[in-house]
């Protein structure tokens, strides 16, 4: 079951779930995002197919096949694209919510004043998670805002850690041409993420 689809049928309250509900929900939105994701790439591999038949096809009429079967493709491959989006903003929001939930537990020693989400900013979660306008980045830092996590979650929670965006750099100059090698790109992403990992975390 999606978030979107639990909000609907208010079993129960986001607000009101406990530590182990939340992982629950957390675990099968993930399944859905890896099984989206798996038919992604099938079709991305169809397409390529499909493609190179194209270019070594010389009928016209099988050519004409062959580019409405490209272009089906690529419509069930925006669909989809589409449909992991909002899994991935559901998951991320009830991974925060799950991220407060254990701050809280663990802050009323400290007499924290975090606080869990309202049906009210449920709405508006669910009206952002639904747009194909907000992008991830996008949604991560409204959803961030409307929890009010700011410094009570560590940097790690919040975003990309600085071994993340390493990966990401290395796969940029990969896509220039300034690595070409793919086992090159893949030793120097694992070699420096574990440096910074082997770091030991301020405070």
């Amino acid at each position: 079951m999606s978030l979107l689809d639990w909000m609907l049928q208010k079993t129960t309250s986001l607000s009101k779930m406990t530590r182990q509900e939340l992982r629950r929900q957390e675990l099968l939105l993930e399944k859905d995002r890896g099984q989206l994701l798996k038919k992604i790439e099938k079709i991305a591999a169809d397409k390529q197919n499909v493609f190179d038949r194209g270019t070594q096809e010389r009928t016209p009429e099988l050519r004409r096949m062959l580019a409405q079967e490209f272009e089906l493709k690529t419509s069930e491959q925006l669909m989809l694209g589409r449909q992991l989006n909002i899994r991935s903003k559901e998951a991320m929001t009830i991974s925060r919510i799950r991220i407060i939930r254990e701050n809280i537990d663990r802050g009323k020693v400290y007499g924290s004043k975090l606080g869990l989400v309202s049906e009210k900013d449920l709405l508006r979660l669910e009206r952002m998670i639904e747009s194909d306008a907000i992008t991830m980045e996008t949604y991560q830092q409204r959803l961030d805002q409307i929890l009010s996590i700011g410094a009570e979650v560590d940097d790690g929670m919040t975003g990309l850690s600085g071994a993340g965006q390493t990966v990401l750099d290395i796969w940029e100059k990969m896509d220039s041409g300034l690595i070409q090698d793919s086992a090159e790109g893949f030793d120097e992403a694992d070699r420096r993420v574990r440096e910074q990992q082997s770091v030991p975390a301020e405070g």
